[in-house]
């Protein structure tokens, strides 16, 4: 079995909502990166007896503990004396550390608060980082250990990329890595993807691959692909196997993968243009600027995006899009619309959404009604739908994915 390693978040400010742990996401990924295997992360208050019986519980489970926070001068920063009750030790106070600190103060008088951060643990090792005044602890507990990083993110990533990943590997006896990759899936419900892949969980069952589903109400639904490769061609072993089961994966779900990893519907939507030699307009109406602002957070957008209109407004539908007589959440309204901002713009392609974002209903439609105009060098088509209600910004995160999805699709079948 693999070496184990979780995460204990230390601080109130966690429990209460008021900051957002962050550190322990990264903290796991930068374990599997180095194939440790981490089952648990867990947050703790600062309360004394508390973070020794959670310490307590998380050796009693894996052989390592990573604690995060809590290593501060103020009176709350009690993750020292903690670990030092779960070792059966007492404090001890570093000189090197202490000198340490009169360095960073530069000749100023050091807050006797801040001496507190050279105590140590009897038998603990200090791990020093190039920013912060507190140090990191490594803290053997019989033939387990106890690590102690600062909250300060700058200082946890160094400290945690650095020594700490290190001695874990050490301690491991052995080179590996457990890598993910994510296939995004767009306009198939989750339970459909499931049933899709289904033959899969057959072939991978007992081995170091798996499969698992991450559903989005914005984004649809992202297959991860995780596996673990041990030995000195771990890395390279681990992408091959990502790169087979990634194939099997396409040949069940066909053209409904979009995306690979971060490749959002935007990127692939701009891929697809530059590919084509194609540039791209957009009218937005409910989703006001939002498409036209996720196409133009793609690095290198402006080769293949020439802009968009946001007609809000009848008005503006009408006299700068030239959107006719009639009701403006309509098809026709979409057709009519996605040509107008081509001819304005002198684009090749244009794409856009009207309809109805909430909370009151627009022309006797209901909130989340939304139809998409796509016109394609002249060849104009349109698309309705009804997304479902909620909040006035969740059905325009919808109608965005929504509309470039299927743009995505069109060109698809354009070339």
């Amino acid at each position: 079995m693999s070496l184990r390693c979780e995460v204990l978040a230390i601080g109130t400010e966690l429990l209460l909502g008021q900051v957002v742990d962050t550190n322990s996401a990264w903290i796991g990924g930068r374990l599997a990166e180095a194939g440790i295997s981490c089952y648990y992360q867990a947050k703790v208050g600062d309360n004394h007896d508390r973070i020794v019986a959670a310490l307590r519980a998380g050796l009693d489970r894996s052989d390592a503990v990573i604690c995060c926070g809590g290593l501060g001068p103020t009176q709350d920063d009690i993750t020292r004396e903690a670990i030092a009750e779960v070792m059966g030790v007492g404090l001890r106070r570093d000189p090197a550390i202490e000198a340490g600190l009169r360095e960073r103060f530069h000749g100023r008088e050091v807050p006797v608060s801040n001496y507190r951060q050279a105590d140590v643990p009897e038998g603990a090792s200090p791990v020093l980082a190039s920013t912060g005044t507190a140090p990191g602890l490594i803290c053997p507990v019989g033939p387990k250990v106890v690590y102690a990083v600062p909250g300060v993110p700058s200082e946890m990533r160094e400290m945690v990329g650095g020594p700490i990943v290190e001695d874990l590997v050490a301690r491991a006896g052995e080179q590996a890595t457990v890598r993910s990759r994510f296939l995004r899936v767009w306009g198939v419900p989750e339970s459909k993807v499931a049933e899709m892949v289904a033959p899969r969980f057959d072939v991978l069952e007992g081995g170091p691959t798996t499969i698992a589903f991450l559903a989005s109400v914005t984004e649809g639904v992202r297959v991860r692909i995780t596996t673990r490769a041990v030995g000195p061609e771990a890395p390279a072993q681990a992408t091959a196997a990502l790169d087979a089961e990634e194939a099997a994966l396409r040949e069940l779900l066909g053209g409904s993968v979009g995306g690979v990893d971060d490749d959002g519907l935007e990127v692939v939507v701009g891929r697809l243009l530059a590919q084509a030699g194609l540039r791209l307009a957009v009218a937005e109406s409910l989703t006001g600027g939002l498409v036209c602002a996720r196409l133009t957070s793609v690095p290198g957008a402006s080769t293949w995006f020439a802009g968009g209109v946001v007609s809000y407004t009848p008005e503006v539908k009408r006299s700068v899009l030239g959107v006719g007589p009639g009701p403006v959440v309509s098809s026709e309204a979409a057709q009519e619309m996605a040509a107008g901002v081509r001819q304005a713009l002198g684009a090749d392609v244009a794409m856009s959404l009207t309809g109805v974002a909430g909370p009151d209903t627009q022309e006797d439609r209901p909130v989340g009604t939304l139809f998409v105009g796509l016109d394609l060098q002249g060849d104009v088509v349109a698309r309705g739908a009804v997304l479902g209600g909620g909040s006035r910004q969740l059905v325009r995160e919808r109608a965005a994915t929504y509309a470039l999805d299927l743009l995505r699709q069109r060109l698809l079948q354009a070339h």
